[in-house]
């Protein structure tokens, strides 16, 4: 389960046995979603939040912060997505320290 990025005690990663459609798995303490990608003509269109079996999920009030940080990084995760499940290479967890305005 590789974790990809830490942002404001969010924590962003893939599960091992992950499967298309590219997505991430978001996790704020006891709570997690699923949230997958979606592209029109190569521009991120929409983020879709889905239910994770077992864990409660993400709030509401903490999707925005969550947005923000998808719209600006989703390129990085893609490439993270590809090398860990295409290429088979492993992946570095960076830490955002900063705040996304």
């Amino acid at each position: 389960m590789p974790k990809i990025y830490e942002y404001l005690g969010f924590v962003f990663l893939f599960y091992a046995n992950d499967h298309l459609p590219v997505h991430v798995h978001v996790m704020h303490g006891e709570f997690e979603s699923k949230i997958e990608f979606e592209y029109e003509n190569g521009l991120l269109a929409d983020l879709k939040y889905l239910r994770v079996k077992g864990k409660a999920e993400i709030k509401l009030r903490d999707r925005g912060e969550i947005n923000l940080f998808l719209n600006k990084y989703h390129r990085e995760i893609i490439k993270k997505w590809n090398d860990f499940f295409v290429f088979n290479k492993s992946v570095k967890c960076e830490v955002i320290t900063r705040k996304i305005k």
